[in-house]
């Protein structure tokens, strides 16, 4: 990978990631997802950075998918179990990065692009939003389970079959009003400019609270309702951040987070 096709810099508090290939669409290669994987995995989670945002370089596509030129070498089913493994490492490293994510998403954000956004934790975008996997039409290839699941729990069961099978895009307003975008924003201009604002919204928040919820939200999605929380639970009423929230609160003050 090219150093400059997938760019991260900390600006503040909040970690900017940019897939960077507009010539491309910001089409992703192999490399770029295993960067994006890694640096949601390393993040460091001692306050220096509190919040990652993901947007794609230009107005025309947040992603437009995986680079197809990579699967020209595909022969064996091995490959076709490879890559969707490596799909399901990189998607469920967003997933579970210690740190919320804002996908900023302008323009085009398909395939492999949209399954990005999908793993995030926030997802806003502009008026020309056009959301999906044209693959019925395109490709001819599937997605892995853990994909669909994660598509699943943010539209529903018949809106992700649907919009497979027919392989047409979601347009900004109906990606509104199904919950997968929260917000619509004008442009490109404005969707960087909310995208820095909500990232310092969540930086004045407690860390354990959104880590927490989180990660609870994850294991609901793969392990169902009888998933465990107890660590989870312990770890939010034991924290320093709950006797200071609690303090606080009847001192009438602002609560000074320590993420501990």
């Amino acid at each position: 990978m090219s150093q400059d096709e997938l760019l991260y810099e900390v600006r503040g508090r909040t970690g900017w990631i940019t897939l960077n290939r507009p010539q491309a669409r910001n089409a992703l290669t192999f490399a770029m997802y295993e960067g994006l994987a890694e640096i949601c995995r390393t993040v460091p989670t001692d306050g220096s950075v509190k919040c990652l945002v993901v947007t794609g370089a230009g107005e025309k596509a947040f992603a437009a998918g995986t680079d197809m030129a990579q699967f020209r070498g595909f022969s064996a089913d091995q490959d076709a179990l490879d890559y969707e493994h490596k799909m399901d490492v990189v998607l469920g490293a967003v997933e579970a990065c210690k740190l919320p994510i804002i996908a900023a998403i302008s323009g085009a954000c398909t395939g492999g692009g949209a399954a990005i956004a999908a793993a995030c934790d926030i997802r806003i975008a502009t008026t020309d939003l056009r959301f999906g996997f044209p693959i019925a039409r395109t490709l001819g290839n599937c997605l892995s389970i853990t994909n669909l699941s994660r598509l699943s729990s943010l539209m529903g069961p018949g809106r992700t079959k649907e919009i497979i099978f027919t392989a047409r895009l979601l347009g900004a307003e109906e990606a509104l009003s199904c919950g997968l975008v929260s917000e619509i924003i004008a442009d490109h201009a404005a969707l960087i400019a909310r995208a820095e604002e909500l990232a310092s919204l969540l930086a004045g928040h407690a860390p354990i609270t959104l880590a927490t919820t989180k990660e609870a939200l994850r294991r609901l999605r793969v392990e169902g309702a009888g998933a465990d929380d107890r660590d989870l639970v312990v770890k939010a009423y034991m924290s320093v951040d709950f006797k200071e929230g609690i303090e606080a609160f009847l001192g009438k003050r602002k609560p000074e987070w320590k993420g501990r």
